[in-house]
């Protein structure tokens, strides 16, 4: 038996170095008390230590120490990270989390410890596709007609799935039905009903204008109805949350200094996303940015006119619908509004205001339903098992319909209720509204005005 070579020379480098270190101020806020824990949806699955924020900064600050080089092994407990960002909200010594494990994950990119199924998704996806929005639009019309053609069905009905490489197989079995139109940005100006308050230019993005483009025209016409001119400046793209995650910062700050651009030289008063994970990175651009002394400032600036939808129709105050929707709701807190945004009242208060809807609470409303980006795709196993547990939540209510206000969230549930074979699917915030305001008409019949 032929031993491997473990003489220094031949470890992989220890410690972690470069501009996108972790910053030792940021590693050393823990104070290990444990809180963390109870938040934590891969501890709660798992109960293994090194599964938690806790034991994953212990592992960070053995490698920023020279005590471990980075391994596979190490690596793969930061892979099953969510990145959720729960701990950060419940964290008494105020450890940015979510800031650390983007730079880890940056280190680990560095040395090239990713792992297959994250090398296929960074090469093909991350990359090749996000970043290039003709490129994205282009993909979804092959998939609208692979679906169309029957193909897709023949495929899932004989159990082909099974054949394709690597990620893929995954990957197919979670494609949504893409719908007959697209949403994107344009030259158009969608006027304000009624008196303007303010010019608002609404993020189009990379996955809602293609999976969701009805929740995309829901949000101009709630815009609309509240005051608002909406543009969607052309030239924008997708946020750049996902290479964030993964540790690709380089992909992540240039698709940042695009959408910086565009959206400041469109003049808008403010920057409305309807992505709770894209409203969340774009609030952080500043961050992402501060060392480009070209654009730190502009970063900031930006992230202070970004607002999630939902806070954004809260706050103006929201018009009140005088259309009824009757139905009984209950409400999924998507993490990156939850936790990172600490945006929990203002989605209820919208659904409140909606006459005749009943919002019924499910238990642990605000712990990741296993989407979290690409995670369903390369961490399966851990991905469906917090999925089972948000579902049997969902049941519980007795709700007919789940609300919530991201589109992974949105896929994810969607897909839980499924393969539950249950009725009503989930929607976001915004679509809710947009029916009050539509059932308007109805509500005030012949003759009364």
């Amino acid at each position: 038996m032929i031993l491997p070579d473990l003489t220094p020379s031949s470890l992989p480098p220890s410690g972690f170095a470069g501009a996108d270190a972790p910053v030792e101020a940021d590693l050393y806020r823990c104070v290990h008390c444990g809180l963390c824990l109870s938040a934590c949806p891969t501890y709660i699955q798992l109960g293994v230590e090194t599964e938690s924020p806790r034991g994953r900064l212990a592992l960070m600050k053995a490698v920023n120490e020279g005590r471990t080089p980075i391994t596979d092994r190490i690596a793969s407990h930061w892979d099953l990270c969510l990145q959720c960002r729960a701990c950060e909200a419940v964290c008494p010594s105020g450890v940015p989390y979510g800031r650390i494990m983007e730079q880890t994950r940056a280190q680990v990119l560095d040395q090239g410890m990713r792992s297959d199924n994250m090398k296929t998704i960074s090469r093909w996806f991350l990359r090749a596709a996000l970043p290039h929005p003709g490129r994205l639009r282009f993909g979804a019309h092959l998939l609208r007609a692979y679906q169309r053609s029957g193909l897709q069905w023949f495929i899932r009905r004989f159990g082909l799935l099974r054949l394709l490489p690597g990620t893929l197989g995954s990957f197919e079995s979670q494609i949504p039905a893409l719908g007959g139109r697209f949403f994107g940005p344009s030259d158009q100006v969608h006027p304000a009903k009624g008196s303007k308050r303010m010019t608002v230019g609404l993020l189009s993005g990379c996955v809602m204008p293609l999976v969701h483009g009805d929740t995309m025209d829901a949000s101009v016409e709630v815009l609309t109805r509240n005051g608002c001119d909406v543009v969607t400046p052309k030239g924008q793209g997708c946020c750049g949350s996902l290479n964030a995650h993964s540790g690709d910062l380089e992909y992540a700050r240039i698709m940042a200094r695009r959408n910086i651009d565009i959206f400041l030289q469109a003049g808008v008063d403010r920057v409305v996303v309807a992505s709770a994970g894209c409203s969340s990175t774009m609030k952080e651009y500043g961050e992402l940015l501060a060392d480009d002394p070209a654009y730190s400032a502009k970063a900031e600036a930006f992230g202070a006119k970004t607002v999630d939808i939902t806070e954004f129709l809260a706050q103006l105050p929201l018009e009140q619908p005088r259309g009824r929707v009757e139905r009984r709701v209950t409400y999924q807190d998507p993490c990156h509004l939850a936790h990172s945004q600490r945006i929990t009242k203002e989605p209820r208060a919208v659904l409140a205001a909606i006459p005749g809807l009943e919002l019924v609470e499910m238990e642990q409303a605000s712990m990741c339903c296993g989407s979290a980006g690409y995670y369903s795709i390369v961490q399966p196993e851990m991905s469906q098992g917090l999925l089972a547990r948000k579902m049997d939540h969902i049941v519980a209510t007795g709700a007919t319909q789940v609300v919530t206000a991201n589109p992974g969230c949105m896929l994810q549930i969607d897909r839980g209720m499924r393969e539950r074979g249950l009725p009503g699917g989930v929607c976001h915030v915004v679509d809710v509204l947009a029916e009050a305001y539509r059932n308007e008409g109805a509500a005030r019949g012949p003759g009364n005005p």
